[in-house]
């Protein structure tokens, strides 16, 4: 195959399979607590979005029910805005 054609994923895991297997078991565990600090970090900034957007007022909140009727458009008074 020509090496253009190969794709960034692909050329990773060949570099990955030429390393020791302790190397490899390292690489995954340092790739896996990478993805949790990222993923820690994209929630704590989704928090701070919706804590914002509460003090602000645009929060909404209601049952599920609630959210079918005002995504069909079939808002009611009862539900808070």
């Amino acid at each position: 195959m020509d090496q253009a054609q190969v794709s960034p994923l692909q050329q990773a895991l060949d570099a990955v399979g030429m390393l020791p297997p302790d190397d490899q078991e390292m690489l995954v565990d340092m790739v896996r607590h990478r993805l949790i600090e990222w993923r820690r970090a994209e929630i704590a900034h989704n928090a701070t979005v919706t804590l914002q957007a509460v003090r602000e007022g645009r929060a909404r909140y209601g049952s599920v029910e609630d959210l079918k009727r005002d995504l069909a458009g079939d808002y009611r008074p009862g539900y808070p805005r």
